[in-house]
């Protein structure tokens, strides 16, 4: 059971730390110093500096603070990527295709993409 418990904390520190880089890698890419976000955070610049390099967990009210703050949402600062309504909506149309056929609609899609990337 000790064991087991172990493992808990750790996956908990990784999870904290992995959150703390997507943290520090929005504020950076928005130019936001740390005291600024803090600020629209509603928390210290100390208590984000500890969050950002994962010495420190958090409560979901500053998560969902943080991520107002840097205009994303928990889900990408939790899990790297965009999860929702809207993805939810796509897997939906994409589960009507048969497998062959999802491949196809996929590839058009990822074409669609790069046409108006341009």
């Amino acid at each position: 059971m000790k064991y087991h418990l172990s493992m808990e904390v750790i996956q908990m520190k990784k999870i904290y730390y992995e959150a703390g880089s997507k943290i520090r890698f929005l504020r950076e890419e928005k130019h936001y110093t740390r005291e600024h976000l803090a600020e629209l955070a509603d928390i210290s610049p100390k208590f984000l500096y500890e969050v950002e390099n994962g010495q420190k967990g958090f409560s979901a009210d500053t998560l969902y603070r943080l991520a107002e703050a840097l205009d994303t949402n928990s889900d990408y600062i939790l899990f790297g990527k965009y999860r929702g309504k809207i993805d939810d909506e796509a897997q939906r149309i994409l589960n009507l295709f048969e497998e062959p056929k999802k491949e196809i609609v996929i590839e058009i899609i990822e074409l669609i993409y790069s046409f108006l990337d341009k």
